[in-house]
Order: C-alpha cells, then structure tokens, then sequence
C-alpha cells in the first residue's frame, strides 16, 4: 500500500528487512517515539498500513500483584496497535487522537499478550481522505492460552494540525 506520510514510508522501509531486524528496529523506534511503550519492552511483530501485531511479555515492569501481566499493560498493547495502525494512513497534516475506549475484564490472563488490529479497505480510505473523522478499530487481546482477557473498543479520531504560527497572533 502506498505510503502516504512519514512514519508508513520509514515503516514500508523497514519492512523490507529480515524479520528479526525489523520487529527489532520497528520496537525500537516506535518505543523511543512513544514512552510507556519503551518502558514495557512492546514487541512490534507486524506493522502495515492495514493490520498490526504488538506483543507485551510478562516481566517486572508489566506485572501486577497477583504476577500476571496488568491490565493497564494490556490496555496499552492494545492502544498502540491501534494507533499505530491509524497512524500509518493519516496524512502529515493531521493529527491523530484516541477519542474513546471501552474495556471490558473478562478473565485472568495467562503470560505474553498479544495485541491484533486491523483496519478495513474503507477505513484506509476514510483516514486518507477526510480532514475529520473518527472510527472503530477492530482489536483482539489475547494471552499465551489464545483466551481473551480483556475485549476492548478503541475509537481513533483525526483533524488536521493547527497552525503554529497562526496561534501565535492569535
């Protein structure tokens, strides 16, 4: 798929390379740009411009006090692959917000964690071609035993960027 904005062209980039360097370099870089992600070592498996793939293992810094993987972790795996995904399709000129997410506990989960979004042919579309929207963004949640311990509903939204300069003689 085309890429449309800076990040999708240095991820279309990356995606080129051997797996093993880039889930390293997608992680890394996405890690760095956003901080929580950094500090609890997400794993970026698959990123493109319709689908991503976002594990967060069962270590110190994710853990809850009964030893299994927090919540507020999963919520952010689950948040990342989303927004990573609505990034990669909205223009430079725009700026992208999570607007809204509901998240229901449903279970005790059982090790890693993986993160599931995908995007649909006219969401893309939607996100390229529109200064102002909103959308549901399809992710699954589930542990290392392929149950779902949490169900989640993310709504994204975007709007073009305010001019700086413009507020400023305001």
């Amino acid at each position: 798929m085309k890429a449309v904005n800076r990040m999708s062209m240095a991820v279309n980039i990356i995606n080129r390379l051997p797996v093993w360097l880039r889930r390293k370099l997608l992680s890394g870089i996405l890690g760095a740009a956003v901080p929580y992600a950094g500090t609890t070592r997400i794993q970026i498996l698959k990123l493109d411009a319709k689908s991503s793939t976002i594990q967060v293992t069962n270590h110190r810094r994710t853990r809850n006090h009964i030893g299994t993987v927090h919540v507020v972790a999963m919520v952010m795996v689950a948040e990342s692959a989303t927004g990573f995904i609505v990034g990669m399709n909205a223009p430079d000129d725009r700026m992208v917000l999570l607007k809204k997410m509901t998240i229901d506990c449903k279970r005790r989960c059982e090790g890693t964690i993986t993160a599931k979004a995908e995007l649909t042919d006219e969401q893309v579309a939607l996100i390229r071609n529109t200064q102002k929207g909103d959308t549901i963004v399809k992710v699954t949640v589930s542990d290392e035993t392929c149950h779902e311990p949490i169900q989640c509903e993310m709504i994204w939204a975007w709007t073009l960027k305010r001019n700086k300069q413009a507020n400023k003689h305001s």
